[in-house]
């Protein structure tokens, strides 16, 4: 006897959802992800009507599933969003040129306007250059910071109000995780936090937050969605793909280890006298920031300087000279010369 789906008790069931243990046919199970995205985003009021959104669109599972689902969404509920799809190209080669080509096929496929930023215009290096610089150790680093400026730099050339990312449940109990095992409580603090207008020029929000990775590979499989697949080439060695790999086997004993430890984070609280960063502008470009100069100038500044470890970690003493874009001492120099990636 075929399993019926626990839904509409009629069809026959295509799969178990990861995240409850439902057996559900294709049809059901593409409603109620649906409609968990749908309530996530209106529970949380995400959005208001005649706003234009930009979506982060890497053609990878995650921002593809997005793009279609807010399509659906705003659709079938007249959010009235103006969507936009919102591409940054990193300048890896063999990756993000092929997970592009993706991007610009969905554009068609959704019927979406597309906008792409790059490392290049915007900072003058790629990826693969900085690479040759700095090696595989710290280069996620870079990259992190870069985008994320980028990101916020392609929506204000396109006056959108929001952008939306696809990080899913997955993403978010790994982030509570590695900050967690940082110490990070600022980021502690924010990291589960559904929409976010203080880290950025622009509110960012999660419409994802809630949907297992697994649930979104599924959704994306049986919808026959165009998406890219392959796993960024310089990040064997993420700090995140540990805290990945101990949360699946969290997972594979407990299903529900995902969303407990994201209620985990959401619950947590920190005591009233515990200092938290505070957040002003960069003096250099004007973008958010807790010191003088952000990060991303600090890592643009040891790069030009032909001394990309002058941006890793902590060298609070240098803003000023930074600043002024004095010369470094020749012991200052030296000193981040020597240190090996």
């Amino acid at each position: 006897m075929p399993v019926l789906c626990s839904r509409c008790e009629i069809k026959k069931a295509h799969l178990k959802r990861p995240k409850t243990g439902h057996s559900l046919c294709k049809e059901c199970f593409f409603w109620v992800f649906e409609e968990e995205v749908h309530h996530s985003i209106v529970s949380a009021k995400l959005f208001n009507r005649g706003e234009t959104v930009g979506i982060g669109a890497s053609g990878g599972k995650d921002s593809t599933v997005l793009a279609h689902v807010m399509k659906v969404l705003n659709e079938r509920y007249d959010y009235g969003l103006n969507l936009i799809l919102l591409s940054v190209d990193e300048g890896i080669t063999g990756y993000r040129d092929d997970s592009l080509e993706t991007v610009k096929r969905n554009q068609e496929q959704y019927e979406l306007p597309l906008k792409i930023v790059s490392y290049e215009e915007l900072y003058g290096w790629t990826m693969d250059t900085i690479v040759k610089q700095v090696g595989l150790k710290n280069n996620c680093t870079f990259c992190g910071v870069f985008r994320r400026q980028a990101l916020d730099r392609g929506a204000m050339m396109l006056e959108v109000d929001k952008i939306c990312t696809g990080h899913n449940a997955d993403d978010v109990a790994e982030t509570v995780l590695m900050n967690f095992l940082r110490g990070d409580i600022a980021r502690l603090r924010r990291c589960t936090a559904i929409s976010t207008g203080s880290e950025g020029a622009i509110p960012r929000c999660k419409p994802l937050k809630y949907a297992y990775e697994k649930e979104i590979v599924l959704y994306a499989y049986f919808k026959k969605l165009d998406y890219f697949s392959t796993e960024c080439i310089y990040s064997p060695n993420a700090y995140r793909g540990h805290a990945r790999s101990f949360l699946k086997d969290l997972e594979s004993i407990r299903p529900s280890s995902i969303i407990d430890v994201i209620h985990s984070g959401e619950n947590l609280s920190v005591k009233e006298e515990v200092r938290m960063p505070i957040q002003g502008n960069c003096a250099r470009c004007g973008y958010i920031s807790s010191q003088k100069l952000c990060k991303a100038c600090v890592l643009l500044e040891g790069l030009n300087r032909g001394l990309p470890k002058l941006g890793i970690g902590k060298h609070h003493k240098l803003q000023d000279k930074l600043l002024k874009s004095q010369p470094l001492t020749e012991e200052e120099e030296k000193k981040f010369k020597m240190i090996s990636f």
